[in-house]
């Protein structure tokens, strides 16, 4: 902790706040419920499992929107630390003058150009390569939409209470129905089915490295793609078009680095998770990828030894990366309407 702890989170508070009441409610009305009813749960400190008062629910997210209307044209606010100010999107200076505090600051622009804050306890640190990693543990200060991990520049951040919140989603909806899949059998390799609690405990920790992958490939992804792709996300107006070309970066990063590092590793249970995490746009994009996982890890599991299924993984992940690097690269040649026609017959354009 540091001299002024509660300026601190007040302004990082106040900047997701803001964030939120712009961009809060641009999804659908089940995500947005959802999403606040874990904001819900985090604000008032609740246990994991234990479903919030519907009422109490309701009322607090009716306070929540009058703080909203009332802020939603404020400007962001300075973040202060040790007599200093700095503008809240300085991920990297910011985190540079907490250095030795024990705590973390993240922010950023995601999907469709919504700004992300958070302020949290630093559980770990360490060099990964050319990559900084940092890895949060307790929370005190974030949005609605918590993101479990994001790479900023060389510096990866990965947020455990994010990304115990998103397994604590997922898992209570196919609790619902217990269909087959990669949830179900992630899940099961975890032992939810003996102690749910304890296996979402031992799955986030289990996950974060599976999370790592992932960044690492996201920066491997920006080295191919060149920086002329962030111009062009900015660039969109519409989701469509975003969302294709995010889809086809992440596809790129996985098989950069991400399949390869989970084959490599030889984890069935991550590997599990991965897919279970593949879906979307992501997932229209790349059948190859899908039959792959279908045919002989569902059915069968995944070999011991490494061959077999790991092979037709291995051989579908350079395909991909083969596939969507040339389709990146197209996609910087492509104004908006293109492309966004382009996300409308994905099977066109997949592998």
């Amino acid at each position: 902790m540091i001299v002024g702890m509660a300026a601190l989170v007040d302004a990082v508070q106040t900047n997701c706040d803001i964030a939120d009441a712009r961009h809060a409610r641009d999804v659908s009305l089940c995500t947005y419920l959802l999403g606040m009813r874990e904001f819900y749960r985090w604000e008032h400190e609740l246990p994991w499992g234990i479903s919030p008062p519907r009422d109490e629910v309701g009322r607090w997210i009716a306070e929540r929107e009058a703080r909203w209307e009332r802020i939603a044209d404020e400007d962001f606010v300075a973040v202060p630390i040790a007599g200093h100010t700095f503008d809240p999107f300085a991920a990297q200076k910011v985190n540079a003058a907490l250095a030795g505090s024990g705590l973390v600051y993240g922010a950023g622009v995601g999907r469709f150009h919504k700004p992300h804050f958070f302020l949290g306890q630093l559980a770990r640190e360490e060099q990964r390569g050319d990559a900084r990693l940092l890895v949060c543990g307790c929370e005190y200060a974030r949005d609605v939409s918590a993101i479990p991990a994001a790479s900023q520049g060389g510096t990866v951040i990965v947020r455990r209470e994010a990304l115990r919140q998103w397994l604590w989603e997922k898992a209570e909806g196919w609790n619902v129905k217990q269909q087959d899949g990669a949830l179900k059998s992630a899940l099961l390799a975890y032992g939810f089915d003996v102690d749910p609690q304890a296996a979402i405990e031992r799955m986030a920790d289990g996950e974060i490295e599976t999370l790592v992958l992932h960044e690492e490939g996201e920066i491997a992804a920006g080295r191919v793609l060149g920086k002329g792709w962030s111009a062009k996300l900015d660039g969109f107006c519409g989701k469509r078009a975003e969302l294709l070309a995010r889809a086809v970066r992440d596809n790129l990063a996985d098989c950069l680095v991400t399949l390869p590092g989970l084959l490599q590793r030889g984890s069935n249970d991550s590997l599990h998770f991965w897919f279970s995490t593949f879906d979307g746009m992501r997932r229209e994009l790349f059948p190859r990828l899908v039959e792959s996982y279908a045919a002989r890890v569902v059915r069968t599991g995944i070999p011991p030894d490494g061959g077999g299924g790991m092979d037709m993984l291995a051989s579908a992940a350079e395909a991909g990366r083969v596939h969507f690097t040339a389709l990146g690269l197209r996609l910087l040649d492509m104004d908006e309407p293109g492309i966004e026609a382009l996300s409308h017959t994905p099977a066109a354009i997949a592998l």
